[in-house]
């Protein structure tokens, strides 16, 4: 991005700049692909019926890519949510904190983010940001 003008709110002519390592974002999809995919598919896009509780009272896996609420939450959040799983009587997802490491956490995340819009990634940076203030 040489030759861009930030400001302080990390925004490059108005758009938020996007800080993220290509190579990170390729190892993400490659683990998306293998251990999430099953549950949130291919592209992230979730179950149809993701708002509403199955028989057995779990919410099914929500779309990751910018059309549900996953955008809502800050980094630490997104983390904590792969590392643990679901908070216990909302959803199936298995804890992989012992499973992945830190840096393959950070992977996954940066492929999902890649996969949203300007807006949606501009409304989850100010979100991140205000987390890390409190």
């Amino acid at each position: 991005m040489a030759g861009c003008e930030r400001d302080p709110g990390n925004r490059i002519h108005g758009e938020v700049a996007r800080l993220q390592d290509p190579s990170l974002i390729t190892r993400g999809k490659a683990l998306f692909a293998r251990h999430c995919a099953s549950c949130h598919g291919i592209r992230a896009e979730g179950s149809p019926d993701w708002r509403h509780r199955d028989a057995n009272g779990f919410f099914p896996p929500p779309p990751l890519n910018g059309t549900a609420h996953a955008w809502h939450h800050p980094l630490q959040d997104l983390r904590n949510t792969i590392r643990r799983g679901s908070p216990p009587g909302q959803g199936r997802m298995p804890a992989w904190g012992g499973a992945r490491s830190d840096e393959d956490i950070d992977a996954l995340i940066a492929w999902i983010q890649s996969l949203w819009s300007a807006e949606v990634y501009a409304a989850w940076l100010e979100i991140d940001q205000r987390a890390r203030k409190r």
